[in-house]
């Protein structure tokens, strides 16, 4: 967690302070460049997403927190649905970010896209050989994947979709099999499912798309490569969840928050998200890196974003039953 010194008087010229769930290192370089941008300063407190959504509530009015920003749209919902946040009016967000990555009031509004892709070594394994994300549970795959730790929202938001999809018996079954095949190659992060592929141990893995891009770009010789599954007709689509900021319920600075929000949707703030981050932009006139698949050429699973934080708590239940620590 990074340290935070808060401020004490005034509220115009204080720093807007950021509550993250992101790593400070996938968000820090677009709030700098706001920074730049605007002569606006923040200072941020990272930390798990649903922590700093408990610290909220616990702070009630007197949250010193203007913005926060987490990476999966259904904490977000969460936040709402508790009332920490409040709708935002920002100018021209409709035309510049598409209704199924806002809340209906705008409360949050998504920054961000990723997808749920499988890694794969690629000595080891046949792309053709692997057509959904479900198959990693086969039998086949025993001692040879990594997989994310039970307190991932990755994996979380991930077991929710298919259990819109697909059903609990699906997911539970899915989730069984991901537990016998990885045995004790589970992870905390995903960059580390991608460097245990990268390095041979296991031959593949499920990830956020965008790990895999940052490993490739310090390492371009990496054995690495990135597999969206569940296309075609009989397809579910890949899972696709986002980051996104909310406006605190108790901010004082909202002409600042506000700025921040229309400068992290704009061009410029989208590019920092596709070019550094390798993220997909949700602004839709502004494209993803080069090296990423269109997102308008993947087919991707329709449970809106929305549904995610109805369906986490029956989801944390399925991954406690199943004993996936």
């Amino acid at each position: 967690m990074a340290a935070l010194s808060l401020p004490s008087g005034g509220y115009a010229d204080d720093p807007l302070i950021v509550y993250s769930g992101r790593a400070e290192r996938l968000i820090q370089p677009v709030l700098d460049a706001f920074q730049v941008e605007s002569g606006i300063t923040t200072q941020m407190l990272t930390a798990d997403s649903t922590a700093l959504i408990n610290r909220l509530q616990m702070e009630g009015s007197q949250t010193p927190a203007d913005v926060l920003i987490t990476n999966d749209a259904g904490t977000l919902e969460r936040a709402r649905e508790l009332q920490l946040l409040r709708p935002a009016v920002i100018r021209d967000v409709e035309n510049t970010i598409p209704i199924r990555f806002r809340a209906p009031d705008n409360s949050w509004i998504g920054l961000s896209g990723r997808i749920w892709v499988i890694v794969y070594n690629t000595t080891m394994v046949n792309p053709g050989d692997i057509s959904s994300i479900l198959d990693l549970a086969k039998p086949q795959w025993k001692g040879k994947i990594a997989i994310p730790s039970a307190g991932s929202v990755y994996l979380q938001s991930g077991v929710s979709v298919i259990r819109a999809v697909q059903g609990d018996e699906v997911a539970t079954a899915f989730l069984r099999g991901l537990k016998n095949n990885a045995g004790s190659l589970v992870y905390g992060k995903n960059r580390q499912i991608v460097a245990a592929v990268a390095r041979g141990e296991v031959a593949a893995g499920p990830v956020n798309h965008y790990y895999i891009n940052r490993h490739l770009a310090k390492h371009p010789d990496a054995p690495i490569a990135s597999l969206p599954t569940d296309q075609g007709k009989q397809g579910m689509g890949v899972v696709l969840n986002a980051t996104g900021i909310g406006v605190t319920a108790h901010t004082k600075r909202l002409t600042q928050v506000q700025a921040l929000i229309r400068f992290l949707i704009s061009p410029k703030g989208q590019r920092v998200f596709a070019d550094v981050n390798k993220e997909y932009p949700l602004n839709p006139n502004v494209t993803a890196a080069p090296e990423l698949l269109p997102l308008q050429n993947i087919q991707v699973a329709s449970v809106p974003l929305s549904r995610l934080a109805q369906l986490r708590d029956p989801t944390m239940t399925v991954i406690e039953e199943v004993g996936l620590r």
